[in-house]
């Protein structure tokens, strides 16, 4: 029978024997506070996780420990069969860094069968966090070259240029995650893209120009 604590403490163990204390302080100089970090990078962090089946109870035990790594194999380690829509709105309420939501979003969230119309719907949401993991979500959809219907292309790009101009800097660094994705060797996703921030560029607003001007440099270095 599988026991999720012996598995939690034989994780932390491997967590304990990797610990890269120059790694932790760095990601605390920079803002990334958590209650435990031991530092550990992302390719070991998959080898650890390449030792146990995914398993729900393992991994929603890993997502309850206030730990960086633990978090982070949480997202590697759940079977998206059961994640279901309340549970994903659980972890997000309790997200703690931006870290976090992207490792998230790239193991876990990307691969939800739910995950286009559920991007939409954070998205539109006002948490700052649940804003984050749709556009995040969302890009990670269109990195895999996943086509959009209208109706969600419509609403991402609207949402995308409300949430640059009014949303926090952490927001604006996620849309400009996903629209950079949207609009990457796509000439008409480019030209629908910048077309509608355009009317943008001699506005009243700093942050409206700031993303006609992000927009077009980029539709420049991608199709000039």
């Amino acid at each position: 029978m599988f026991d999720v604590q012996s598995s939690i403490k034989e994780i932390k163990a491997q967590l304990r024997s990797a610990m890269n204390g120059f790694a932790s302080t760095s990601m605390r100089e920079k803002g990334l506070s958590y209650k435990v970090n031991f530092g550990v990078e992302l390719p070991r962090l998959k080898e650890i996780a390449s030792q146990f089946e995914k398993n729900h109870d393992l991994a929603q035990a890993l997502w309850k420990e206030n730990i960086r790594e633990c978090k982070i194999l949480a997202g590697m380690l759940q079977p998206v069969e059961t994640f279901y829509p309340e549970i994903m709105d659980i972890w997000i309420e309790a997200m703690p860094t931006v870290e976090i939501a992207e490792m998230t979003c790239m193991h876990l969230f990307q691969f939800l069968p739910y995950a286009p119309q559920k991007s939409l719907q954070l998205i539109a949401s006002e948490g700052e966090y649940q804003q984050i993991c749709g556009y995040l979500t969302i890009a990670r959809l269109l990195g895999r070259k996943r086509d959009l219907e209208e109706r969600v292309e419509n609403e991402l790009l609207d949402q995308a240029v409300a949430a640059f101009i009014a949303g926090p800097y952490a927001v604006r660094k996620a849309v400009q995650t996903a629209l950079r994705k949207y609009l990457s060797g796509n000439e008409p996703h480019a030209f629908t893209l910048y077309r509608l921030v355009e009317p943008l560029k001699n506005s009243a607003d700093e942050q409206a120009r700031l993303l006609w001007q992000w927009v077009k440099q980029e539709v420049e270095l991608n199709f000039s």
